[in-house]
């Protein structure tokens, strides 16, 4: 067995590599700029640049030479001169600006450069003199031209304590003769082409380091700790209760099957089942805590306030559960080895505890432990419902308050545990069944 389990494990490590590309690729590819979606599309450059900074969005996806930059979106002048527009000098005609002669010009950024890393620009332009940026010729002609400079910004004393800052840029400046520009385009040279996003991330996770709440501006692993209890408190409760709740439920339909009994269950299973989670809430909490006051609902004190979530929980997961469970037992209790059993004299009690719920167990451990990384997330309506500070909860304030990193770190743990609970399945049906074996 232990031998089997190395080996699972060494197989798993693809499938976890698999689940934080998915993770990597949802939460930095697919929805968009996470800064935009945390801090809103209003918030200045220098913000949005500083957000990125702190988690890594500001280096290329997977590697690459260079990189945007905020201080400077790129300008197509196509449509319209965007900033260029309000700098005197510029002129914007069918699509491209025009710099006077003479004139000094400099772009116009959204905050000042750094001093530790170069810059690229890129401009495509023409002219019939010789324009410079700085010290650098732009080398233009008389047809569409594309001239790619590399700079550093200049420090600079910005106030009088000292402080040193990027200059904002080497102005453009045209010797003898106008320049007409179509297009400009700012990019950060990177040190290392492969320190990107999907290197940043995977040497955070290697750390354990889960970033930090924007929210609450706590780390994320702290958040997760704080949470991890309570939710443990209020599912560990509903799943071991409600999982032998049904199953002693249905072994007694299977002991009293097709009569008045086995019906009555049958129906009640229905029953919970077409009933919302919801109402099962709103009932719970008006009649029993606020009519009868037999529970607080609201809060998290003492094991008094999870009383009725608990309660609420295994009744309102009753039904489906009892639905299943009844299903394997009657589907068991009409093998020919049950019918051998009868035959022997073996007596219905012996039969069902001894023979039917024991050849049952795989099919229960697949449901059991398919439900054990769910018991980590809590329960997000429960939690939300009676103020438990779970993880649902947790979950529940960070998607709506776009808190990238939390709901990351949730999904992710969530996934990684999804995988080890498929290594135990394999365990738990090898120990149950004498028939499966571990190669």
């Amino acid at each position: 067995m232990i031998r089997y389990i190395l080996k699972r494990m060494v197989q798993m490590i693809p499938t976890v590599f698999g689940v934080i590309l998915i993770t990597f690729v949802l939460f930095n590819v697919v929805g968009g700029s996470p800064a935009k979606s945390v801090l809103g599309p209003h918030a200045q450059a220098k913000t949005l640049e500083a957000f990125d900074e702190q988690r890594g969005f500001n280096k290329p996806l997977f590697f690459g030479a260079r990189t945007r930059t905020r201080a400077y979106a790129d300008s197509d002048f196509e449509r319209s001169a965007g900033d260029w527009g309000t700098i005197n000098g510029i002129t914007y005609t069918n699509g491209m600006i025009s710099l006077a002669e003479g004139g000094e010009y400099a772009l116009p950024l959204k905050f000042d450069l750094r001093t530790d890393c170069e810059y690229e620009l890129e401009i495509e332009g023409r002219t019939d003199g010789f324009p410079t940026l700085g010290k650098n010729d732009l080398k233009l002609s008389n047809v569409w031209k594309k001239k790619t400079i590399k700079f550093r910004a200049t420090p600079v004393l910005s106030d009088a304590n000292g402080g040193v800052e990027g200059q904002s840029l080497a102005e453009i400046v045209p010797v003898d003769a106008p320049v007409e520009i179509r297009s400009i385009k700012l990019r950060r040279v990177m040190r290392n082409p492969f320190d990107s996003q999907i290197v940043f991330y995977f040497n955070r996770l290697f750390h354990w380091d889960f970033g930090v709440s924007h929210s609450t501006n706590q780390r994320v692993s702290k958040l997760l700790a704080d949470g991890i209890v309570p939710s443990l408190m209020l599912t560990v409760p509903v799943f071991i209760i409600g999982l032998f709740t049904s199953i002693a439920l249905s072994l007694f339909c299977a002991f009293w099957r097709d009569t008045w009994v086995d019906r009555f269950f049958v129906i009640l299973s229905v029953a919970l089942m077409s009933i919302n989670y919801l109402v099962y809430i709103v009932a719970g909490q008006y009649f029993l805590g606020f009519k009868l006051g037999w529970f607080p609902v609201w809060g998290f004190e003492d094991f008094r306030y999870l009383a009725l979530p608990i309660l609420i929980g295994v009744v309102s997961g009753l039904g489906g559960s009892l639905r299943f469970y009844r299903t394997i037992m009657l589907d068991e209790a009409h093998r020919d080895y049950v019918r051998t059993a009868r035959a022997k004299g073996v007596s219905q009690s012996s039969v069902l505890f001894k023979h039917v719920l024991k050849n049952a167990m795989i099919p229960i451990i697949t449901n059991v432990v398919i439900a054990i990384p769910f018991l980590y997330t809590g329960s997000l309506l429960l939690e939300s419902f009676f103020g438990i500070p779970g993880l649902g909860y947790l979950g529940i304030n960070a998607i709506n308050s776009s808190d990238v990193d939390v709901v990351r770190a949730i999904v992710l743990i969530g996934a990684f545990i999804f995988v080890i609970a498929n290594l135990l399945t394999d365990i738990c049906y090898a120990l149950v069944d004498p028939r499966v074996k571990l190669k």
